[in-house]
């Protein structure tokens, strides 16, 4: 989310932060003259928003400390992001098409990935976004998407699933280079096998689910509505900053593309 006034105001106790919501602001604490106009627009995660917020008081470092503390056992245990993230499973039933998509900001850079999920039970895709990385590539966003698919279609009771991607480059890598580089003890001719663990679990699993399902290549960019969804939950996966996936909520589809 990006950080305003109004936001910064909600988290102020007698007109001003604590330590640690200053750090998560990025600003040293004391804090210097001006610092209110270096956060503004300043991007940080939901899950920063959140705590930031929690941390609202005259709390001694120690409170402050056992509230970080207690948020991350929160997030451990409860997994924060379960209520919002996608039960394909429970949506679906017989026909299953999945459209994933990778973005990356210069390249390297921010990246994320995102995808669209049709099904005959639902009147509209289900759109997810996540797996932000600060300094990713567009291949590694693509792999990542490309995985996120495979778990999805591995834990669907579906019998026709179809996944679509527009990385070339990502289906080869788990649907038939990986067979002779596994072979060769993950090793190939002419330099190192690169993105090599994403490679590896992702072909693991479409190893032990080839049968039930089938992967395509589709054009990027060219107006397939389940393509261009994927593409923007890639984004916003990126100006979110979110690691989990998250189900993105909307009313009409004219409105995402």
């Amino acid at each position: 989310m990006i950080v305003d006034e109004k936001f910064i105001e909600k988290g102020m106790y007698s007109f001003t932060l604590n330590k640690a919501q200053f750090k998560i602001l990025g600003q040293s604490y004391p804090p210097i003259q001006g610092w209110e106009s270096l956060i503004i627009d300043k991007k940080i995660s939901q899950d920063e928003a959140n705590l930031f917020l929690l941390l609202r008081g005259k709390l001694a470092l120690k409170a402050q400390a056992q509230i970080i503390k207690n948020y991350q056992l929160m997030l451990d245990f409860n997994n924060i992001n379960d209520e919002k993230e996608i039960k394909p499973q429970s949506k679906i039933s017989n026909i299953l098409s999945i459209y994933c998509d990778g973005a990356c900001l210069n390249n390297p850079g921010k990246s994320g990935s995102g995808l669209s999920i049709y099904s005959n039970n639902n009147k509209q895709p289900i759109l997810l976004y996540g797996d932000y990385k600060e300094l990713g590539t567009n291949n590694t966003a693509e792999l990542n998407a490309l995985y996120k698919a495979l778990i999805i279609a591995s834990e669907s009771e579906a019998t026709n699933i179809t996944i679509f991607s527009d990385s070339q480059y990502s289906i080869d890598c788990i649907t038939k280079w990986a067979y002779g580089w596994k072979n060769k003890s993950w090793t190939k001719k002419g330099g190192e096998i690169k993105n090599l663990e994403i490679i590896k679990i992702s072909h693991e699993l479409y190893d032990t689910i080839k049968n039930k399902i089938t992967v395509k290549h589709v054009k990027g960019h060219s107006g397939i509505e389940g393509n261009e969804l994927a593409d923007r939950m890639a984004m916003m996966a990126i100006s979110s900053m979110n690691n989990e996936y998250i189900e993105y909520s909307y009313e009409d589809v004219a409105e995402v593309l």
